[in-house]
């Protein structure tokens, strides 16, 4: 029998059950972050319709000055960034417990 007195709780866990729950950790941040594109992709949505159907048909009567979407842009490219890279995490954790 195995002693883990003395050992922290990650620690003292078997190989196979902290691998499970680093695992479910970086799911959870993955998640997180599909719900975070998924805000700044609403917010990135226009609020008016028909704004867009004018400008679309040439009203000159629209001027649009946005200032927010290149950060919201810049924002969801790193989150996508970061998807990838936990995405990749992932997938070498679960071939390195085979």
């Amino acid at each position: 029998m195995l002693n883990y007195a003395g050992t922290p709780p990650l620690a003292a866990m078997a190989e196979t059950d902290s691998r499970q729950l680093i695992a479910a950790e970086l799911r959870s941040l993955i998640a997180r972050i599909e719900i975070s594109l998924r805000l700044i992709d609403a917010a990135m949505e226009p609020d008016d319709d028909s704004a867009i159907l004018s400008a679309v048909l040439g009203s000159t009567e629209i001027v649009v000055l946005d200032d927010v979407t290149p950060r919201y842009a810049t924002a969801s490219a790193a989150l996508n960034a970061c998807r990838a890279e936990l995405g990749h995490a992932l997938q070498e954790l679960s071939e390195s417990g085979t």
